[in-house]
C-alpha cells in the first residue's frame, strides 16, 4: 500500500469518527456549569425563562370593578308604592277640580228683602238665590219687571266651592197710591230657567 493510500484510508475513517462522534469535552470544559440565560429588560413587561408560571402583564389602562348594586327590600318598594298611590290621588283630585264638571243650576228662587213690600218712596229689593253644584263658571240672566222694563243681560261669576249665588234687583217706587209689582228673573245660561215673585206697593199718603 502506497503512502497516498494509507493516507486516504486513515483520513476518511479519522474524518468520519470525528464527524459523527464529535470533539470530546475537554477537562476545562466539563467543569464550566450552564447558566440561566438573563433576558433584556422590556418596558411594560417581564420576560421569563424556565420552566414555571409565566408572570402575568400589567394591563395597559386601570381596571375599575363596579361594586355590585345592593337590593331594596320589599318593605321600600311598598314604601314607594304607597307614596305614589297618594300623589297620584291627589293630582288626580286637583285635577277633577280644574277639569271637571261645568256649573250647573239646580234651583232659582225670587223674593223680596221685605215681604210686606215697600213704603212711600222706598226702593224694594228684590233677591234672586240661584243654587249650583258648587262648580266654578259664570251665570248670564237679566231682570224683567211687569211695568214693561228689562235690564241688559248680566253676568255672575260664581267661585268653586261655593253652592249657591244672590242676585239683586232694585225698584224704586215713588207717589202715593197702591201697585201690585212683578219681578222675574230670567236665568239665560247654564241652561233657561224663570223665577219670579209679586209684592205690592203702598202709599196712602
Amino acid at each position: 500500500m502506497s503512502d497516498s493510500d494509507s493516507d486516504d484510508d486513515y483520513s476518511a475513517t479519522v474524518l468520519g469518527s470525528h464527524w459523527f462522534s464529535g470533539p470530546q469535552p475537554t477537562q476545562q470544559q466539563t467543569r464550566i456549569q450552564p447558566q440561566e440565560a438573563v433576558p433584556d429588560r422590556v418596558e411594560g413587561s417581564v420576560l421569563r425563562f424556565g420552566p414555571g408560571v409565566t408572570a402575568a402583564l400589567p394591563a395597559p389602562f386601570p381596571v375599575v370593578v363596579a361594586e355590585p348594586v345592593p337590593r331594596r327590600r320589599r318593605g321600600e318598594w311598598r314604601r314607594y308604592a304607597l307614596a305614589a298611590v297618594v300623589l297620584l290621588a291627589v293630582l288626580a283630585y286637583l285635577a277633577w277640580q280644574r277639569y271637571g264638571p261645568a256649573i250647573e243650576v239646580r234651583d232659582v228662587t225670587v223674593a223680596t228683602a221685605d215681604p210686606q213690600g215697600p213704603g212711600c218712596d222706598s226702593t224694594a229689593d228684590v233677591v234672586a238665590v240661584v243654587r249650583t253644584n258648587g262648580r266654578p263658571g259664570t251665570l248670564t240672566y237679566r231682570w224683567i219687571r211687569s211695568d214693561g222694563t228689562q235690564s241688559e243681560q248680566l253676568t255672575e261669576r260664581v267661585p268653586r266651592g261655593r253652592n249657591e249665588a244672590r242676585l239683586h234687583l232694585l225698584w224704586t217706587f215713588q207717589g202715593r197710591g197702591t201697585y201690585g209689582a212683578e219681578a222675574r228673573l230670567q236665568l239665560v245660561s247654564p241652561g233657561q230657567r224663570t223665577a219670579a215673585t209679586r209684592f205690592t206697593y203702598r202709599c196712602a199718603g
